[in-house]
């Protein structure tokens, strides 16, 4: 597959393979997000949903439903790649009460999905000197002692996403040519961020200013007319403004969505060469 979310190929026989919607889901809510003490005394991946988290998994799931079901009549096939950290695999039980077992074709726990790893959580007081210094630093390069930067995230992202097409290519996510399949990924408030970077070829610019989903936020990716996928066929631009697109990236996902076909790479060349001639 190619370097961005399409298919990489001009068959549309291929394209049609792609599953039709990706959906992104952070956990809901944690104790670690009521109280950041609680990662003094507990690990990162063992951390808990609260009882509203666990309400906000069921809505999620309902959410989602209501988007890829037809007045109920489910003909659409879901498959669920989750962060193995306990709050994530919490979120899709939750998630997938709202489904029969014949419409869940498939769950997957990926490491490479799991929250970017800070390293010295249990100080939080040193913690927050360190998320002072990324402000400073810039959000995308800055490593924390010990632990990631973003931009190691978004190399197991990438490889996450390569092994993605790679299980469609192979047919190892197992549904009907006439079925619709939607991919749900559980993950945490970076990691999508990243996800949604590598997918759509944002710079680390554009993704500094990006703001993270809440808690058992549902971000959808729907195939457009030309075989890319975009946020803008289920979220306005008032709902993209606010999770920190540009003018400029919402135009993107708006050509995504409805076309005309161009040269995406294209659409972006003012922001690096401002002395072109026209020919």
């Amino acid at each position: 597959m190619g370097n961005a979310i399409k298919s990489g190929t001009n068959n549309r026989e291929k394209q049609r393979q792609l599953p039709k919607r990706i959906i992104l889901v952070r956990h809901g809510e944690s104790e670690g997000n009521l109280d950041k003490n609680v990662y003094a005394i507990t690990p990162d991946h063992r951390v808990q949903l609260t009882e509203k988290g666990k309400e906000q998994g069921k809505k999620a799931g309902e959410i989602i439903r209501g988007v890829i079901c037809d007045k109920g009549n489910c003909s659409s096939k879901v498959y669920f790649y989750v962060s193995p950290f306990l709050r994530t695999r919490e979120t899709l039980k939750e998630i997938g009460a709202a489904f029969c077992s014949s419409e869940i074709v498939g769950v997957r726990e990926e490491c490479r999905l799991r929250e970017m790893d800070y390293a010295k959580f249990q100080n939080t007081e040193k913690m927050e000197e360190y998320k002072m210094e990324r402000e400073k630093y810039g959000k995308f390069f800055y490593r924390f002692p010990g632990g990631e930067s973003a931009a190691d995230v978004y190399d197991r992202v990438s490889g996450f996403i390569d092994s993605l097409w790679r299980d469609i290519d192979m047919d190892m996510i197992p549904y009907g040519a006439k079925e619709d399949l939607n991919v749900v990924v559980i993950s945490h408030g970076l990691t999508i961020r990243v996800l949604l970077m590598r997918i759509f070829r944002w710079t680390p610019e554009q993704i500094d200013n990006l703001v993270s989903p809440k808690n058992a936020e549902v971000r959808i990716m729907e195939l457009g007319n030309e075989g890319e996928y975009s946020l803008a066929l289920h979220h306005d631009d008032q709902t993209l403004g606010k999770w920190g697109l540009s003018a400029e990236m919402i135009v993107d996902q708006k050509l995504r969505a409805y076309g005309p076909t161009v040269d995406l790479d294209k659409c972006f060349f003012p922001r690096y060469f401002d002395r072109l001639a026209d020919k």
